[in-house]
């Protein structure tokens, strides 16, 4: 959800699709590489000053405590059975719900975008790498 809002946030500002899917999606796994490599303190020695202080004073106001609480929500509907509950009768009606929120997923223009960008990099195709 972070990444489409970003995304969508970017574009709606004026950015073109392709600059905000690198922005929001495509630069994901390097910093996900430099925090799982050293933690967050070599993400944020790695990346630019401009990129840490914005993400140490802004990243704040968006993962807020409106945020946090969504998420202790979320973990109680876990720990007290509600979701699997949910996710049983998901299984039930043949996972429709599922089904048409993967639709949507992949329609979103992060995923349209990416396609056609990932296209142009062959590198990231599996089967090539195989070879």
């Amino acid at each position: 959800s972070l990444i489409k809002t970003s995304f969508e946030v970017l574009v709606e500002a004026g950015y073109q699709p392709e600059m905000a899917y690198f922005e929001t999606l495509h630069e994901l796994k390097l910093i996900v590489d430099l925090i799982h490599e050293g933690g967050l303190e070599k993400m944020w020695y790695s990346v630019s000053n401009t990129a840490e202080y914005g993400g140490l004073t802004v990243g704040p106001q968006v993962i807020n405590e409106e945020s946090r609480e969504a998420m202790y929500i979320a973990l109680e509907r876990i720990q007290n059975g509600e979701f699997a509950r949910e996710f049983v009768l998901e299984g039930q009606t043949n996972h429709a719900v599922l089904t048409s929120m993967e639709r949507l997923e992949n329609e979103h223009p992060v995923e349209v975008v990416g396609k056609k960008l990932r296209a142009m990099m062959p590198w990231l195709n599996s089967e090539l790498n195989e070879e």
